[in-house]
């Protein structure tokens, strides 16, 4: 496994695979190599979510502490357009974001507490897996709207197309929880 920087201490997790005639061989994951890259969270829960329709968004979310959570992203099929904001006050990237097409051959995508994450889908029937180092907590959620003006998120999506729950249609734009959130 090696690692490669993305943003700021987001950082893109590439596996070792082995290939030959009948075709390849990956260990995924391994916390021991993890470790020794840097990565010492204790991922606790595994989760997935697979999309029929490329142009569906998921995001943009984050949970505050005591319920914050660093996150390790892998798409198993398909593509997407990975963003991730940076949060934490203290931070040189307080507010600032970035973002990483994502797909199978890819790894792993890193991102650390503080962040708000989210993604929409570049391919039809997407299926995405994460590990997350602290349980789901409803009352700890947060989330910031997909088109913030704030962010300015140049999404490559068709907007006329957009799949997106109402859910996170009606999350809240930073500048009205700003000063409630401290990482």
């Amino acid at each position: 496994m090696r690692k490669k920087v993305i943003f700021n201490d987001v950082v893109n997790i590439l596996p070792d695979t082995i290939e030959d005639n009948r075709g390849s061989f990956t260990e995924i994951y391994n916390k021991k190599k993890m470790v020794e890259l840097g990565i010492e969270d204790d991922f606790i829960q595994d989760n997935s979510s697979f999309s029929i329709y490329s142009n569906t968004l998921r995001g943009i979310h984050f949970q505050i502490n005591p319920y914050a959570q660093s996150k390790l992203i892998k798409v198993d099929k398909g593509k997407i357009f990975d963003v991730f904001i940076d949060l934490r006050r203290n931070s040189s990237n307080f507010e600032t974001h970035s973002s990483y097409v994502l797909t199978p051959k890819d790894g792993w995508l890193y991102i650390p507490r503080g962040y708000a994450h989210g993604f929409c889908t570049l391919e039809s029937d997407t299926k995405v897996i994460y590990k997350v180092d602290n349980y789901y907590n409803k009352e700890f959620e947060q989330g910031l709207k997909w088109d913030d003006p704030f962010f300015d998120i140049n999404w490559p999506i068709d907007k006329k197309k957009l799949i997106i729950s109402d859910k996170d249609l009606n999350l809240p734009f930073w500048d009205n929880i700003r000063d409630k959130i401290d990482f």
